[in-house]
């Protein structure tokens, strides 16, 4: 148990009761407790295994690599289509998480398995992501800007793309550039 990270499950929350019971299902495993992007994450030789989290409807055990995981009981979500490797268990009250404690377990154990083995997801390279034409135009006019965009990491740069392909409409993509040309330029991504 982390005393950085027991604020989070003391603060009074729709899930507290929730997210106390997933905190005492991994202080029994062989994970460290740590405080990573706000959320209690679990962690195995410094390799994130799983986090804890909540949104509206429901709260969620985030497993990292879960790509790789079997899901032998057919609990793992994929968030969105773009997210390659993370894999979610939701819960919307404290009756699923105790109902699934036993499976929670093993899911956990299989997640250290993954880390202990040293296996990793092959990410899609952000050169494969599709750059919008009008994206592509603009970068092709401005080179400072194409300098900078370049020169962002991999995964800010596939975040700038996801979402301008994500607009169906020509008018709608190009606010979105125009918008975000300044925070490109400071060499920040979608969401610092």
């Amino acid at each position: 148990m982390n005393p950085e990270v027991s604020f989070f499950f003391s603060r009074k929350t729709k899930w507290q009761e929730e997210y106390i019971a997933l905190r005492n299902i991994f202080l029994k495993s062989k994970l460290i407790e740590e405080l990573k992007w706000g959320c209690p994450c679990y962690t195995f030789n410094q390799k994130n295994v799983a986090l804890i989290h909540g949104f509206k409807d429901y709260c969620a055990i985030l497993f990292h690599k879960g790509a790789l995981m079997k899901d032998k009981y057919k609990l793992l979500i994929q968030q969105t289509a773009n997210v390659q490797s993370a894999r979610q268990i939701r819960f919307i009250n404290l009756e699923e998480i105790i109902q699934q404690e036993k499976n929670i377990i093993a899911y956990i154990k299989e997640a250290i398995q993954i880390e202990n083995a040293g296996l990793k997801i092959e990410l899609k390279k952000t050169e494969e992501y599709i750059i919008p034409a009008e994206f592509k135009t603009i970068l092709n006019t401005m080179p400072e800007l194409k300098k900078m965009f370049e020169s962002l990491t991999a995964g800010r740069q596939r975040a700038y793309l996801i979402f301008f392909s994500s607009a169906k409409q020509t008018n709608t993509r190009e606010n979105r550039i125009k918008k975000l040309i300044p925070q490109i330029l400071k060499g920040k991504g979608l969401n610092d």
